[in-house]
């Protein structure tokens, strides 16, 4: 092979591991933005699951500790099988919350390292304001989504510690005695729904600017 050659083959090889890699970075960056998404759409589920559970478990309690309640018995049983599954939906949320804030992480920081590789100004810095904007809609969902975690664990053990109580003094005496309690966790519960509506209005606008920017990177 002529020296020519050699150099000839040596270029074009350089030329196609560029390539490579640069379709690796945007295969990377594409799967970051889809895993993102799927977060996103997971976490837009798990409230809406979670705000029908929640309704109906205040329902129960309210139907529960309802002067005059004739079958405390059957609303006792009515009551305990939403708590039950109140707990498994706080338990998912909570997961995927925390999932939801990981993997923003990972997303912003990857994109700010391979979005500051620009030669074009302009192109750069539209990465950046994409990224600034789409950052601060992400941030208030991770934020907001951690109070409501928080918020939710202190409801779940609320009820939970209601049935416990009402399963051990179900009389109307103990339903009266625990009445106060039990509103003021009914009003808890309403606040919870009315923040995860205000979520999930966030999450809307993040998918509404994930489409306007595209793969993210």
């Amino acid at each position: 092979m002529t020296p020519t050659r050699q150099i000839y083959h040596f270029v074009l090889s350089v030329l196609i591991s560029g390539l490579i890699m640069t379709a690796g970075c945007q295969s990377t960056g594409m799967e970051r933005s889809n895993e993102t998404r799927v977060s996103l759409q997971t976490m837009d589920d798990d409230i809406t699951s979670a705000i029908l559970q929640l309704e109906a478990t205040n329902a129960a309690l309210g139907d529960l500790i309802r002067p005059g309640q004739p079958d405390l018995k059957k609303a006792l049983e009515i009551f305990s099988n939403n708590v039950a599954q109140i707990v498994d939906t706080e338990t998912k949320f909570t997961r995927h919350a925390d999932e939801l804030t990981a993997r923003g992480t990972d997303y912003f920081e990857e994109w700010q390292k391979e979005g500051n590789e620009y030669n074009n100004p302009q192109i750069q810095q539209l990465s950046n304001q994409r990224r600034s904007i789409l950052g601060d809609v992400y941030s208030q969902i991770s934020v907001k989504s951690n109070s409501i975690k928080d918020n939710f664990k202190a409801y779940v053990l609320d009820v939970t510690e209601i049935q416990r109580f009402l399963s051990n003094d179900l009389s109307t005496k103990g339903v009266t005695a625990i009445a106060p309690i039990s509103r003021r966790v009914i009003s808890e519960g309403d606040s919870l729904q009315h923040a995860m509506h205000n979520v999930q209005s966030i999450i809307q606008s993040a998918r509404n600017e994930m489409a306007q920017s595209g793969s993210g990177m």
